[in-house]
């Protein structure tokens, strides 16, 4: 697939502040990073189910649980639903019903903001080592079920003494492999200067924007939470006019072009000439909560029909799909040094894409209505495609629709392309292909009615409402506008 062009040599480069562990240039910041990856010990070894320690298959269900009852537990589901091609089935599924919080500290100097981010391992991650929010902790971490240290930072989150609570919106996780799980994504501010931890650094937007280019490097957590940022200085107008400056190259050092970035500012921005109204938005989305059905049947592990069980994993028939292991860890700088605990493995890369083109000279982005069983309302917004295995459903009848689009992509087409990784704290190594691609002038396609073609400001606009999945939540992210 086509790649962006290589950004500026000086794109991360920015004025220098008195600010400890703030970096003026990309290689300061890489050595930095590089010595916190040597500085951990880090072993992740996939186990058989018997090597488990604190986790085991509950008596009768087999569901697999954790000793406290707490953190989360592997159970089953029966869905029935007119949604897609395939109405009913049976799977594993996370259940994890308490909300964990996913933070960043965010600080002005000199006018620049700054986001304090985190080099953190999870046994899930391809690379073991990526950059993170401030805070990602789960209600079991941060009340220390696991009899572990408090996450460093809680407090900012805690106690609106401590910072202004500039975003703190309930989003909700990946509804294929969660039952109805949310995350409460936070953005603070605080005026004056924090105690550094040895893993913590500040990063202004434009150079984290840069990171978003690399594969696997900012993690899923983090893109979730900056996908909310636009809103924490207050409104859309302002965001826009901020992203005008005169050093936006600076701003978007990744972009193919600086038009494709001046149609996204125009996209976030316009209001006159918007393909459907924002009450025609709502009214559709509506329409396919009432016309969409989803029954959704928790089971025990032991009778979920379609998968087999072995001492190693828990697995489709197919071999499609996901399969749950078990892994034990060995990490020197978390919160417990050494732990067990299922994870979930794709069989291969997923793809999450947004298609874009102009409609009355605006850019528009296409987003479908999706049901997954674990969503909270039955639909979510969504991207124009997402979805695993995406390789083995191409050019067979379980291939999404418009995949081709981004198969077939090329050069200039290509707006974004990068592979981004999935939470390594619940999934093993899976990764997606994320892209965003764009029609040519004139050229115009048939769209299900389950798709509507938005602007970047609409979109923006509901993601503060909780309307979006985290697919397109990340997605968002990745293109820059933050």
């Amino acid at each position: 697939m086509s790649r962006l062009s290589r950004p500026k040599k000086d794109a991360f480069s920015f004025p220098a502040h008195a600010m400890k562990r703030a970096f003026g240039c990309e290689e300061e910041f890489m050595a930095w990073f590089e010595s916190r990856r040597r500085a951990g010990y880090f072993a992740v070894e996939q186990i058989p189910f018997s090597a488990l320690q604190g986790w085991s298959f509950e008596k009768g269900s087999r569901n697999l649980v954790h000793s406290s009852g707490k953190f989360f537990r592997v159970s089953g589901i029966r869905v029935r639903t007119n949604f897609g091609a395939v109405h009913n089935w049976d799977q594993p599924i996370i259940v994890q019903p308490e909300i964990g919080i996913l933070g960043i500290i965010t600080r002005k100097v000199s006018g620049v903001r700054y986001f304090l981010m985190q080099v953190k391992m999870e046994p899930g991650n391809v690379n073991i080592i990526q950059l993170s929010p401030t805070l990602q902790a789960t209600k079991s971490n941060y009340t220390q079920v696991h009899k572990g240290k408090l996450p460093a930072y809680l407090e900012y989150f805690l106690d609106r003494k401590k910072a202004r609570f500039l975003v703190d919106l309930l989003q909700t996780e990946q509804g294929g492999r969660f039952l109805r799980k949310r995350n409460r994504n936070m953005i603070v501010e605080v005026d004056d200067e924090v105690e550094l931890k040895d893993d913590f650094c500040w990063l202004t937007s434009w150079q984290i924007r840069k990171l978003l280019t690399i594969d696997n490097f900012v993690n899923m957590d983090a893109r979730s939470v900056l996908s909310c940022a636009p809103f924490a200085d207050g409104n859309l107008k302002k965001h826009y006019e901020m992203l005008r400056h005169p050093e936006r190259e600076k701003v978007f050092p990744y972009l193919v072009d600086d038009t494709f970035m001046n149609d996204l500012l125009e996209s976030m921005n316009e209001e006159r000439r918007v393909c459907n109204s924002m009450d025609d938005i709502l009214s559709w989305f509506t329409e396919w909560k009432t016309r969409y059905e989803l029954q959704v049947t928790e089971i025990p592990l032991t009778s979920v029909r379609g998968w087999k069980h072995t001492d190693n994993e828990i697995c489709h028939e197919s071999g499609d799909f996901f399969s749950v292991i078990a892994v034990l860890v060995r990490a020197g700088s978390r919160e417990v040094t050494s732990w067990s605990q299922p994870l979930l493995k794709s069989s291969s890369c997923g793809l999450i894409g947004f298609i874009t083109a102009k409609i009355n000279n605006v850019l528009h982005f296409l987003v479908q209505a999706k049901v997954e069983p674990g969503n909270f309302d039955v639909v979510e917004m969504a991207p124009t495609v997402s979805c695993s295995n995406f390789e083995r459903r191409q050019g067979s009848t379980r291939a999404p629709q418009f995949l081709d689009a981004f198969l077939d992509a090329r050069g200039a087409a290509v707006k974004y392309s990068a592979i981004q990784s999935e939470e390594g704290g619940r999934f093993f190594h899976v990764q997606n292909q994320c892209m965003v691609v764009e029609l040519d002038h004139g050229h115009r396609i048939d769209i299900p009615d389950n798709y509507v073609w938005m602007t970047l400001g609409q979109m923006m606009e509901l993601v503060r409402r909780g309307y979006f999945n985290i697919e397109a939540r990340c997605l968002l992210t990745c293109i820059g506008l933050f």
